[in-house]
């Protein structure tokens, strides 16, 4: 794998980042403790040095496996990101950014991931009850103390993404490093606001759900309702009530012509290059100027050989960016479309539209 740094800060990650929200989780992947040491060892061999979870993940359980891999590891040779904010389910006060429960929390990963210190600590998602002066201060006393190394942020939008940024420049707060956000083809909103505050500050994207939790790996048909066996889209689509950002809806793509015009282009470039369909979704991804590693979930060897098989030694070409471009466009409301047609011809401009000249 290549290795870049993150957002602005002096931290090197592998370009591919192992998510493990599968780890424990007999809905999701059902990969026990004997499989998850399997694929972590894969993915250590195969030159992976970042590996990200979360608290709420399993409630405990993917950081606890993670936790009896990593004692029997080089503890330095790894870059070991999880999250704050979920419920974790204990008392009234084990849920949100409070300070008391972010103590409380880091303590907890800290004892399943037996490690003495979190490389990334994330804020998972946004807390409307806590004020972010208050849990921005609990982080810094983490870091102050040695427990957690940088702090990054999680599913904010713009303006909250935005105005962290700029509490964090009074110096009162440890900097903000990165974002780990939705993005891929079939999830380019966040180019309109959250891609331009990471662009503009200094932030380093780490897209989650690459494949679109499976729509993009080009094993399903147009028409064929996926069995339940069928992954996460097989479960969903037996039951479209349980749809998630991370397992869409079948009837979502199903009669999408444009998804599945996206989806031939991607076959085609994959064939040229020698490569599969989701290689080609994460190379897309890779080559986005704020995106220096991209999250990839696995629930087998296999699986996770063929993500990793799009992070190094080749590239697509501009031409073929620039079709996943426009065939992935979503459509542009306002008042986005008005900022373009007011700055497309001043080079300038504070505010670049993000599908002008592949900037994202």
């Amino acid at each position: 794998m290549e290795y870049n740094y993150l957002g602005r800060s002096g931290l090197r990650v592998s370009n591919i980042c192992l998510g493990t929200m599968t780890f424990g989780n007999q809905q999701i992947g059902k990969l026990d403790k004997d499989a998850s040491h399997k694929v972590l060892d894969r993915f250590a061999a195969l030159g992976g040095n970042f590996i990200d979870t979360a608290d709420v993940y399993s409630k405990g359980v993917s950081e606890s496996i993670i936790g009896e891999w990593l004692v029997r590891q080089k503890r330095e040779n790894f870059v070991i990101a999880t999250k704050v904010r979920g419920d974790m389910g204990e008392d009234v006060n084990n849920v949100g950014l409070g300070r008391k429960h972010i103590m409380k929390s880091c303590d907890a990963s800290l004892k399943r991931l037996q490690t003495d210190y979190i490389d990334l600590y994330q804020v998972h998602v946004w807390d409307n009850a806590t004020p972010p002066e208050e849990w921005l201060r609990a982080l810094n006393d983490l870091v102050t103390s040695g427990k957690v190394r940088y702090i990054g942020l999680s599913n904010l939008c713009g303006w909250q993404l935005q105005k962290v940024v700029d509490l964090c420049k009074s110096g009162n707060y440890p900097s903000i490093i990165s974002l780990q956000q939705q993005y891929s083809l079939l999830c380019r909103h966040p180019e309109f606001e959250e891609l331009q505050v990471c662009k503009n500050e200094g932030l380093g994207v780490l897209p989650w759900s690459p494949l679109k939790g499976g729509m993009l790996t080009g094993k399903y048909k147009r028409g064929v309702r996926p069995p339940m066996a069928a992954g996460r889209i097989g479960l969903v689509a037996q039951d479209e009530s349980k749809a998630l950002q991370c397992a869409p809806a079948w009837s979502q793509y199903d009669e999408n012509d444009s998804f599945w015009k996206l989806l031939e282009a991607m076959e085609k470039i994959a064939k040229e290059h020698g490569k599969t369909i989701p290689q080609v979704a994460i190379r897309w991804l890779l080559q986005k100027d704020v995106v220096p590693s991209v999250i990839i979930g696995a629930n087998s060897i296999e699986q996770l050989e063929d993500n990793v098989g799009a992070a190094n030694n080749w590239k697509l070409s501009k031409e073929e960016m620039d079709e996943l471009d426009t065939l992935s466009k979503p459509e542009t409301p306002y008042p986005y479309e008005m900022v373009y047609r007011s700055n497309i011809n001043r080079k300038n401009s504070f505010y670049p539209y993000p599908f002008v000249e592949n900037k994202f």
